[in-house]
């Protein structure tokens, strides 16, 4: 297969098996080219992307951005807070005038769910999802599983333990679906009010235990507790989520196997890891960071057609 399915990269959920391993291994090729001294290729020097951030993002933009220019695609960079956003204009009139402008594709965040889907039924253009709200995020979940299959040589049957605030968690969603399918088993853990009423569906384990999650899995992916999404209190407090569900030096090194740690980011240090377990060997958070421009540079180059 040299073609992905879909015209767009709405969410995993769209995505087949042979899409996900056809990204994975195109983000391989990327991944030599971003490690040579010349870390440029033309392959998409005639395409102009536009990069609508109408939620704050760094690493995201910032990864995007760079996957966009050493692909050598000219790049618009649009930010809400600075925009007619603020004025009453909606997202339609948005995107509308940047397409006036003659853009081929759209990479959005935004935060509401569907966003990216909505904007797919009302203009030509192809659409990255970059997040919508608490409900996927695709390249997040690709970058992910790039990195376990780097790091253990394939996913397929691997124990995957994602642990934290699975409730407000769109990588929680996009990483289930996209490890399912690779043929992973796939399991929940946190506090019972951080996660979803439908959950179980999902066909995913639940644990409210960390150290039998961790005891289980060959990689735990730490998320970090989203406060800015959460209109009510979940847990009594910080410092007694960190005492349930905090992942330190010492439970690490207790455990009766060596696992692998990731997390997607920002980290808050001290709340659901500690520095000595993001910055230890068992660590992969900064090649999930490396593999992120990789694993965006095969995602738009594959909906540009250019196999």
């Amino acid at each position: 297969m040299t073609k992905l399915s879909t015209k767009h990269l709405l969410g995993i959920k769209e995505l087949n098996a042979d899409d996900i391993n056809l990204i994975l291994s195109t983000a391989e090729s990327f991944k030599e080219v971003i490690n040579r001294p010349i870390k440029k290729v033309p392959s998409l020097r005639d395409i102009t992307i536009a990069n609508l951030f109408f939620e704050n993002s760094t690493r995201t933009k910032l990864s995007f951005e760079l996957a966009e220019k050493r692909l050598s695609a000219d790049v618009v960079n649009f930010s809400a807070a600075a925009s007619s956003v603020k004025k009453g204009e909606t997202l339609i009139d948005t995107v509308n005038n940047i397409l006036a402008m003659k853009v081929d594709m759209v990479v959005m965040r935004h935060p509401n769910p569907g966003a990216a889907v909505f904007l797919s039924k009302h203009i030509d253009a192809k659409i990255v999802n970059a997040g919508d709200g608490a409900h996927e995020h695709p390249t997040q979940a690709l970058l992910d599983a790039f990195s376990i299959k780097e790091k253990l040589g394939s996913i397929k049957g691997k124990k995957i333990a994602i642990i934290g605030d699975i409730l407000h968690s769109r990588v929680a969603l996009s990483n289930i679906f996209c490890l399912q399918k690779l043929g992973a088993q796939v399991m929940v853990c946190g506090p019972t009010t951080l996660m979803p009423k439908y959950i179980h569906s999902l066909g995913v384990k639940v644990e409210h235990d960390l150290r039998k999650a961790l005891e289980w899995c060959d990689v735990a992916n730490m998320l970090r507790i989203q406060l800015e999404r959460q209109d009510i209190k979940y847990f009594p407090s910080l410092r007694e989520y960190t005492m349930l569900f905090g992942l330190n030096k010492d439970l690490l090194d207790s455990l009766s196997k060596k696992i692998v740690v990731m997390h997607p980011g920002p980290i808050n240090r001290g709340v659901e890891i500690t520095s000595d377990v993001a910055d230890s060997a068992q660590s992969i958070i900064l090649d999930q960071v490396e593999n992120g421009v990789a694993v965006r540079m095969a995602v738009l180059f594959l909906l540009a057609g250019r196999v």
